[in-house]
């Protein structure tokens, strides 16, 4: 199984994640950009997810409520920014429990051959404490968690026709 590496880097307002995937780009990408597939791995295990709307494309906003084990409700919101490809991924991030404090999310797929791929997220914060809360609210925890739901699932789907 693959490892999530988080870089919270000392002092400044970002994190970087990286995730190996035994699965090719296409079907990484798809599952970010499938609205049918990403209540089946984002977020952590045990938690359902009523996507609401997942436009992924340039200027296509989207929502989703992730409901924990107790019955506790968490919302998410934001917009996708340009082209929605393997090379770049673009969106703002907002929960809802904490309106105003936007983050902006860069995701880059790329191929390392015999059908693995990486994914690289940048996470940038409009502050240092913006950063620092999310780290500790268990933003590592839910990555984590989604990324071994998301290598379950690409297992079980075909490849993406050429």
């Amino acid at each position: 199984m693959s490892t999530t590496t988080f870089n919270v880097p000392e002092g400044l307002p970002f994190v970087d994640i990286t995730r190996e995937f035994d699965a090719p780009v296409d079907l990484i990408h798809r599952a970010y950009t499938d609205p049918e597939l990403v209540p089946q791995w984002l977020g952590p295990k045990g938690y359902a997810m009523d996507l609401e709307k997942w436009e992924a494309w340039d200027g296509g906003s989207w929502r989703y409520v992730q409901t924990d084990p107790d019955g506790g409700k968490w919302g998410f919101h934001g917009v996708f920014h340009g082209a929605q490809t393997p090379d770049q991924m673009i969106q703002t991030f907002e929960f809802e429990g904490v309106p105003g404090h936007v983050s902006f999310s860069e995701l880059k797929l790329e191929d390392l051959g015999n059908g693995r791929s990486v994914a690289r997220t940048h996470v940038i914060f409009m502050s240092l404490e913006d950063r620092d809360g999310m780290v500790q609210s268990g933003m590592e925890f839910g990555v984590v968690q989604g990324y071994e739901r998301l290598d379950e699932l690409v297992g079980t789907l075909a490849p993406v026709a050429s």
